[in-house]
């Protein structure tokens, strides 16, 4: 598909704009011509940070405001050609020590959002980024978007609802919602201060910062990932396409990964390193999944999506990108 003639001069919203996903997001689509407008609360637990405008700050504009804010999100609404509704609380052990919270960011906010669209603006599209979470501890491998959702933490639950707010809203409303259920995106301008977000952020930190990897339980646990690159291909292909309207899709890897050899990969491909297998803290031993890797037969058929780079290849890029810019990631 020609992403340059579906985009160019086409209007663009991505909330959690300054995050990790939202901000390489934001680079793809005024590279392809779009006008780009983020929202981002910056709060200084989901992730956001200013330095991932670097070299775009001026071409794009900016609101700080949640998505759910009336006020501030509904002036903005009505030339939007799209919605790429990627702002959210992703730590799974925060959800389960603040669930108030974790559901006013996950689930209330974006029913907010989806019921501006329905008022003011009820033909835009929409991509709802979706997690695999929602499946829970996986009844069989891979999972398909046939599996049952049985989520596991508060975390999980959340997100399901913001997605459910979404599919509700175009089947009674026929709003244009797509929801992608995304599995351990990691690339450039990732989430890298601590293991709060996602495992892989913290490994690559602290390879750069010449600290052990921590493996809890004997790493053996089967992981799938999908490169920055791949993960956009995928939104801009839902965007673009109508036949995705209504749809949920799971991403996936080229292939599983056990967290120990994801481990060794690492360590080669950064020359150095070394890694501690430790117990899990109960708290985490009480949420964690398991096995999991995804099936993603259905959007390949129906799309034309699959994962391109390969492993190898997307984490020595991310490790060049965080030895290059590591004063602004760490902090």
């Amino acid at each position: 598909m020609n992403f340059a003639t579906t985009f160019l001069g086409k209007q663009a919203l991505i909330t959690g704009g300054l995050g990790f996903i939202g901000s390489n997001l934001a680079r793809r689509l005024l590279a392809l011509g779009a006008n780009v407008t983020l929202v981002d609360t910056l709060h200084p637990e989901y992730g956001g940070n200013p330095y991932n405008l670097d070299g775009i700050a001026s071409q794009v504009q900016f609101i700080q405001a949640d998505q759910g804010d009336k006020k501030q999100i509904t002036p903005l609404l009505a030339r939007q050609n799209y919605i790429f509704n990627l702002a959210g609380q992703v730590s799974h052990t925060a959800s389960m020590e603040n669930p108030q919270h974790d559901l006013q960011t996950n689930a209330s906010s974006h029913l907010a959002l989806v019921e501006m669209c329905r008022q003011y603006n009820p033909q835009v599209k929409i991509i709802y980024s979706g997690t695999r979470q929602v499946y829970g501890i996986p009844n069989y491998l891979p999972v398909d978007e046939k599996h049952p959702v049985a989520p596991i933490d508060y975390n999980g639950i959340s997100k399901l609802a913001g997605e459910s707010y979404h599919l509700v809203a175009q089947r009674v409303y026929q709003l244009r919602v797509t929801s992608l259920r995304l599995t351990n995106v990691y690339g450039p301008r990732m989430y890298l201060r601590d293991a709060s977000k996602n495992f892989i952020g913290d490994w690559f930190r602290r390879l750069c910062q010449g600290q052990p990897l921590h493996i809890f339980g004997d790493g053996s646990q089967l992981r799938d990932l999908n490169y920055i690159d791949d993960a956009l291909n995928a939104l801009l292909l839902a965007a673009a396409n109508p036949l995705s309207d209504g749809k949920i899709y799971n991403l996936g890897g080229k292939k599983p990964i056990s967290l120990l050899n994801l481990a060794k990969l690492m360590i080669k491909i950064n020359g150095s390193g070394h890694y501690h297998l430790t117990p899990f803290p109960p708290e985490r031993k009480r949420i964690d999944i398991g096995d999991y890797y995804g099936d993603y037969t259905k959007i390949y058929r129906e799309l034309g999506w699959q994962p391109n780079t390969s492993l190898s290849e997307g984490l020595r890029q991310t490790l060049d990108y965080c030895r290059e810019h590591k004063s602004h990631d760490y902090s």
